[in-house]
């Protein structure tokens, strides 16, 4: 009720009366009152009259109720240990596809190979739970898709250089801007979910323990709207996994790619390759040439810029 409310408000220009939303949402002016009183305790500036409301100011808040349209879908934690860890139950139990679970902070995020993810507030912390009609095989594209959607946002939007280093990273200026998750749970011939998480340096300050991070709001030199940044998200990638084409997802992504000709070094829980990036092959695999000449694919690890 909350979200019809708040979309009511922010549709009008002018004072919304309460017998206007009474009628419109099928309570009563009381009830009306008491979601006002409520918005207003979490922040919310709406100027009351005797003709109505009017919505002036609005937090810079993830509530479910801020996302029109999604807020069955949206899963809020002030704090949390993981969002990860929270999206794998609720998957798991059978939630709804492009269930989000989202939170101000994170105590115990993580990152690729287990290393640690800094969850500062004033950052975007979330995972999406998906339930695509993928091959097992190619559901590494859906992935793609997701930087690379983020990617083409934050250019979109912002007109911020964004790229995607390998595998899913994305940098601004050479530094980190938002790092990505992914974990997959599957049968043999099908998908049961894949769950994919984001943490983007929104308006947090990530140098004090990331120094070669950076924050939009360093970039921008301003605050940026968390809610509307992961609203945009949502719905272009949402779009796009509805019409994806599996065959072009490499592709795509390799328009955003600032790894393609650079000189890397790829970790993993057991090797290390250095040499020039080459390509991205159509498994996703990394294609670095080494010294001697010869040719390596990495799959899967950590990739540094030399």
């Amino acid at each position: 009720m909350k979200a019809e409310i708040l979309h009511m408000l922010r549709s009008s220009a002018a004072v919304v009366s309460g017998e206007h939303l009474s009628e419109t949402l099928g309570i009563s002016r009381v009830s009306i009152w008491k979601h006002i009183q409520k918005l207003r305790e979490n922040g919310y500036r709406i100027e009351a009259s005797a003709t109505g409301y009017r919505l002036t100011e609005t937090p810079d808040v993830l509530f479910p109720w801020e996302f029109y349209g999604r807020s069955e879908r949206i899963a809020y934690y002030p704090e949390i240990g993981s969002t990860m860890d929270v999206a794998k139950k609720m998957a798991r139990k059978g939630c709804a596809a492009m269930t989000v679970v989202v939170a101000d902070k994170q105590t115990s995020g993580r990152g690729r190979l287990q290393r640690q993810w800094y969850s500062d507030p004033g950052g975007l912390y979330f995972t999406m739970v998906l339930r695509p009609c993928v091959p097992v095989l190619e559901s590494f594209k859906i992935g793609f898709l997701a930087s690379a959607s983020m990617a083409e946002l934050l250019r979109r939007r912002f007109e911020v250089d964004a790229g995607v280093k390998w595998p899913n990273d994305i940098l601004v200026g050479g530094a980190k801007l938002c790092g990505m998750l992914a974990e997959l749970e599957a049968e043999p011939d099908r998908v049961i979910f894949l769950n994919i998480g984001m943490g983007i340096n929104v308006n947090n300050a990530p140098r004090k323990m990331e120094p070669s991070a950076v924050s939009l709001k360093v970039v921008l030199g301003r605050h940026i709207s968390r809610r509307d940044l992961l609203a945009a998200y949502l719905d272009i990638f949402e779009e796009r996994l509805e019409r994806i084409d599996l065959d072009q997802v490499v592709a795509e992504w390799k328009k955003y790619t600032v790894t393609v000709g650079k000189a890397v070094r790829v970790v993993t829980a057991n090797d290390e390759i250095c040499g020039v990036a080459e390509d991205i092959d159509d498994s996703g695999a990394l294609m670095i040439r080494q010294d001697d000449g010869a040719i390596r694919r990495a799959i899967y690890g950590d990739c540094f810029m030399q």
